[in-house]
């Protein structure tokens, strides 16, 4: 094994080569880095939250409002199916969880079933259908989501929120946010160099569900007043300034799914508004909308509030149009940014918040960069006194394994967080644990009067069983951390994991090509260590 071939002198060479050029950049000053050669590496370590300051938010998605949605959602579209087959109904409302519908001619019954039983519903994940239509022994027809829709509409709720959360955050100028799931309907969100929560739940935690529903002036005001309002239709608060509230259908006309752009803008009084252009299925609907309800009013609603509700003077054809309300500049910004990254599927509850000042991130840098030093020292001192010059090449290899570590987390962009750099400290630790094992094996073999290079040779080869099986189990451990974990757990395992590879490789093959070139010039008579 300590045969010098050429693969162990070019392995090492290039695990050096990569170690320096993948850690300088993490010591040079910026000028001098961006002075460099745009084909050297320019990727510094991530801070994590804890080690530069930040906040930090554990949201859930609401599936109760979620599925309330769902439903309410399958409810129009039975009243929709309905209206286009001209049949009228003496029942058509949620009972529980089912869209129960009674027709007033019982001969419709097979005629709407079929309609709803084709017309209705989606896929699951797996491919299956995901709601049943049947009729009841009274002649009613029934539509249900299946079980399994509500787990995968929460999950994919779930994958989508984390999109939208990431656009938004960007929007904001944030470096490097950590967003991750936890659990099955929770959202772990970092966001390093961000000192107000309060800012950042205002721009994540905002459904930012933008609808243009139709205004339903036929409704009295009394009838407003005693909450008598048809089951087609809905009552809305109102932020325009001009009514408390409106009437408003629930089908929506065009949908905030449909834009393409978001901005911001001034009306034609210099007043603050948001710029918007739909899609070409937007600006058909939208268009085909305006132009046959001239002189009446629609109105614009964010997540169920109406912040404007202009009067329709002529078909809007354009596919685009400004929105105008009580803005200020910064309202009409930030509304812009919620649109432009799109809707959340479901609102967000804010569990639990966090804030880390810059100040405590710089002391957290500082004590780390204490304890590695502290940690690496006191390493050195013990492989160096207890085994000498073989000590020196456990040392040697024990830099080039930190340069690894660091250059690979470089490399990846990875978060480097406080617990990351005790998976550092411990990594270490675990590399001369490695040459502890093999230079005790070889001392034994001495002893039992081996020549030199036999219980060298002997030592690696005996040893490479055990060092093999704890860091197995150790990598085991790694990825566990890693898959269930979250934020500085997960930093932990990641840099664990990079730790145990690298310290396997410069334990046992730096240290085997160090030792080979000592025996190679040296020819000793005995082991240093014997």
């Amino acid at each position: 094994m300590l045969a010098l071939s050429r693969w162990k002198i070019i392995a090492v060479a290039l695990s050096l080569v990569f170690g320096i050029l993948f850690t300088l950049p993490n010591v040079l000053p910026q000028a001098t880095l961006d002075s460099m050669p745009g084909w050297l590496p320019h990727q510094k370590l991530n801070l994590g939250l804890d080690l530069q300051g930040g906040s930090s938010l554990l949201l859930e998605v609401d599936t109760d409002a979620l599925n309330k949605e769902r439903l309410t959602n399958l409810t129009e579209d039975v009243r929709q199916h309905m209206r286009t087959l001209n049949f009228e109904t003496t029942q058509l409302g949620l009972v529980g969880d089912t869209v129960v519908v009674r027709l007033k001619d019982p001969t419709q019954v097979p005629a709407a079933f079929k309609d709803l039983n084709t017309g209705l519903g989606g896929k699951l994940a797996n491919g299956a259908r995901d709601i049943t239509v049947k009729t009841a022994s009274d002649q009613s027809i029934q539509v249900a989501y299946v079980p399994e829709a509500a787990d995968d509409a929460a999950r994919s709720a779930v994958k989508q929120s984390i999109e939208i959360i990431r656009r938004r955050i960007d929007a904001l100028g944030t470096k490097e946010p950590g967003i991750t799931q936890q659990g099955t309907n929770r959202i772990v969100v970092e966001a390093p160099g961000e000192s107000d929560p309060e800012k950042l739940k205002a721009v994540i935690g905002k459904t930012a569900k933008l609808t243009f529903q139709m205004v339903d002036q036929t409704v009295p005001p009394e009838d407003i007043a005693a909450g008598r309002i048809p089951a087609y239709d809905e009552y809305l608060p109102s932020e325009d300034g001009h009514s408390a509230g409106y009437v408003v259908a629930k089908r929506a006309v065009v949908t905030g799914e449909m834009l393409t752009r978001a901005g911001f803008t001034n009306d034609e009084n210099g007043r603050p508004a948001v710029s918007f252009a739909f899609n070409g299925e937007g600006a058909h609907k939208f268009g085909r909308i305006t132009a046959e309800n001239i002189g009446k009013p629609f109105a614009i609603v964010l997540d169920k509030k109406i912040i404007s509700a202009p009067v329709i003077n002529s078909p809007i054809t354009a596919g685009n149009g400004i929105i105008t309300g009580n803005f200020t500049a910064e309202s009409a910004t930030q509304l812009s940014i919620l649109l432009k990254s799109g809707a959340l599927p479901a609102p967000l509850k804010v569990e639990q918040q966090r804030t880390v000042g810059a100040q405590l991130g710089a002391d957290a840098v500082r004590a780390g960069e204490i304890s590695l030093g502290i940690g690496a020292a006191a390493i050195f001192a013990f492989i160096i006194v207890a085994y000498g010059m073989f000590g020196v090449y456990a040392a040697i290899a024990l830099v080039i394994n930190v340069l690894m570590m660091i250059g690979a987390l470089s490399m990846t962009q990875a978060t480097l967080t406080l617990p990351g750099i005790a998976g550092l400290i411990l990594t270490m630790a675990v590399a001369v644990d490695a040459n502890v094992l093999i230079y005790e094996r070889m001392r034994d073999e001495a002893n039992a009067g081996r020549t030199p290079m036999a219980a060298a040779d002997t030592g690696y080869r005996r040893a490479m069983v055990s060092i093999l099986d704890a860091n197995v189990t150790t990598m085991i451990s790694a990825l566990i951390m890693f898959q269930f974990g979250a934020g500085p757990v997960k930093g932990f395992a990641w840099t664990l994991s990079i730790g145990v590879i690298t310290s396997v490789f410069t334990a046992i093959v730096v240290t085997q090509l160090l030792i080979g070139l000592w025996f190679r010039f040296a020819r000793p008579k005995a082991l240093p260590i014997a």
